[in-house]
């Protein structure tokens, strides 16, 4: 109980961040493989299944939601006020994870041909987020206010939670890193925070949100698991470039928050809350490797 309590308290940290998803807390702790199967079992596996994917699920989701409200309740001020700082930290974050899972992949599923194999894929992945990100750039999405309800806006948070929530479970770019995105990481988190505060305006929105999120869930895991089996090698490193490329919409960050800041650079990154982020990457690999 307690280590899967632990296992969903980091994830839910590591998905609450623009950075490293929960899938690559997961992959980096080594239960990202149960944790797709239990999912899995629980939507399309038979009754026995069913019971025992859902008392560890149970036991992952208490921890998640434990960190989760209390990322919540801190992040969305911090993530405004010390915008540089966090971002320098989510650096270090992806920094320190895309040499794990490369080194995973290798060891388990071959080498410098996988590699040959993989780049197209990974290359793809990286426009695709960085693609995104400068569109986002162009139409600025980040002006949402979810605390009033328009239908338009509705069906894109429906949309967008489904796009994220199926980043959750990959090891690779977090949700939170396309909820950046797409302009919408600020206002969901404020919007969030807002409801523990018992301001319900922006409950109908959320609605939209979290109803994405249910569907993206029921509906992607049974994909992720069939293209992990079938085309791992380009799945991860389409997984790769994804991550690769998120350091682009992650200096983008701080052009999205309701008082715009200078987009980040050289002048304003900060080394030390990059190394505190690849320390954490490492000290996760660190406690997988002694189990």
């Amino acid at each position: 109980m307690l280590r899967e309590g632990m296992n969903g308290f980091c994830m839910a940290l590591a998905d609450s961040v623009p950075g490293v998803s929960g899938g690559t807390v997961a992959f980096i702790l080594g239960f990202y493989d149960r944790f797709i199967g239990s999912i899995n079992d629980f939507v399309f596996g038979n009754m026995e299944k069913k019971k025992t994917s859902f008392s560890y699920l149970v036991k992952l989701g208490i921890g998640w939601m434990t960190g989760m409200v209390l990322a919540v309740l801190l992040l969305s001020s911090l993530f405004e006020s010390y915008i540089y700082t966090v971002s320098s930290l989510f650096m270090g974050f992806i920094a320190g994870s895309i040499p794990l899972i490369i080194r995973e992949e290798k060891e388990r599923f071959g080498g410098s041909r996988n590699i040959l194999k993989g780049i197209g894929f990974c290359i793809a992945g990286i426009l695709v987020v960085a693609g995104i990100a400068w569109l986002n750039g162009k139409t600025g999405v980040a002006s949402m206010d979810l605390g009033q309800f328009h239908i338009g806006t509705g069906i894109r948070l429906f949309f967008i939670g489904m796009i994220a929530i199926s980043a959750m479970f990959l090891p690779g770019i977090s949700g939170s890193t396309l909820l950046l995105i797409f302009g919408a990481y600020i206002p969901v988190i404020t919007a969030v925070r807002g409801l523990l505060g018992m301001d319900f305006s922006y409950l109908p929105l959320l609605i939209f949100f979290g109803l994405g999120v249910l569907t993206g869930a029921v509906t992607v895991v049974k994909g992720i698991q069939f293209c992990l089996e079938k085309f791992r090698t380009q799945s991860v490193y389409a997984i790769l470039g994804m991550m690769i490329g998120s350091f682009y919409a992650i200096m983008q960050g701080p052009a999205t928050l309701k008082v715009p800041q200078p987009v980040m650079g050289f002048g304003n990154f900060q080394i030390l809350a990059a190394l505190v982020g690849l320390a954490l990457v490492l000290g996760m690999q660190l406690m997988k490797e002694r189990r």
